[in-house]
């Protein structure tokens, strides 16, 4: 036992520990007693914060076949962040019932933008090209991008009138719909064998038609599911030239109520002369059936065809 100024004795002050020795608990700098490890280090097997075992995914992560939820958004591909024309790519939601694949989108809108792309060589020389449309939100974002499909007879010789495949592709250029338009008789004055427009999605499946209505005067188109049972009409103005945007009201079947509307949006004296890239804008109800939906994008484009393609 130490006495009273027995630290003198042996040349430490009071409270000193001789060389080496160290008060209870403590270590040397860097030494930590046995099983215990520095801050940040772990022990073997563990793993810090963050990580997982092998085999193990993180929160919201899905396993290799397995199905994502409805409304899943699809990861992008980082390496092809622009679409069409350089526009941004969006999401595409995943897995909705009773939806085409493909169509999902559709289920998220109720407004369209078809832009008309401006062909420099139909512009130049008038040689009717194939016609090119981007689809887009209200935000101005493409969803989609259409191309007609046609030869150079056809096209130069039928002029509006013409017959043609029409494909409908997503951001990541997969053909989610195809629409095909026969040819039919032209002019008021012939009843039978009107204008018409089948919809395919994905292509090959029918959901729907878009079939004109004879009248002497006005434009009228009757939509059709794919069971060729009338859903809603479509009617357009007597005159549908002029300076100004011209609506297309997409109404019940009796024609007692308008849901929406289908508009040639103007687009300026120059390029009206001299190009037919004509501009639309489609409305319709949030939750109406989304494969309505796209009949009316089907009718949008048989009725730019129709009234406002040059007819060559």
């Amino acid at each position: 036992m130490a006495t009273p100024g027995s630290d003198f004795q042996h040349g430490n002050p009071p409270g000193a520990y001789p060389p080496g020795a160290y008060p209870p608990g403590a270590y040397p700098p860097g030494a930590y007693p046995p099983g215990a490890l520095p801050p940040g280090a772990y022990p073997t097997g563990a793993l810090p914060p963050g990580a997982y075992p092998a085999g193990a995914l993180p929160p919201g992560a899905l396993s290799p076949g397995a199905l994502p939820p409805a409304g899943y958004y699809a990861p992008q591909d980082p390496s092809a962040i622009k679409g069409e024309m350089g526009l941004q790519k969006i999401p595409m939601p995943l897995g909705i019932p009773n939806c085409p694949p493909g169509l999902e989108y559709l289920t998220q809108v109720d407004q369209l933008l078809v832009h008309q792309q401006v062909e420099l060589l139909e512009a130049l020389t008038g040689f009717e090209t194939n016609n090119k449309f981007q689809i887009k939100n209200s935000l101005g974002q493409q969803i989609y991008f259409a191309a007609e499909e046609n030869d150079c007879c056809t096209r130069n010789w039928c002029g509006n009138m013409r017959p043609f495949d029409m494909k409908i592709i997503n951001t990541f250029g997969q053909e989610i719909m195809s629409l095909y338009r026969p040819l039919r008789c032209a002019g008021c004055c012939c009843p039978c064998c009107l204008q018409e427009i089948e919809v395919m999605a994905p292509p090959g499946q029918p959901i729907g038609y878009v079939i004109q209505t004879w009248h002497p005067c006005l434009p009228k188109f009757t939509v059709q599911n794919e069971k060729r049972e009338p859903v809603l009409k479509i009617g357009g103005p007597c005159c549908v030239c002029g300076c100004g945007d011209v609506d297309f009201q997409v109404t019940n079947l009796d024609e007692s109520e308008s849901i929406g509307k289908i508009t040639k949006q103007w687009t300026g004296l120059l390029r009206e002369a001299f190009t037919d890239a004509d501009n639309f804008g489609i409305q319709f109800p949030l939750d109406l059936d989304v494969k309505v939906k796209a009949v009316l994008l089907a009718a949008t484009f048989l009725i730019d065809f129709l009234f406002f393609e040059k007819s060559g």
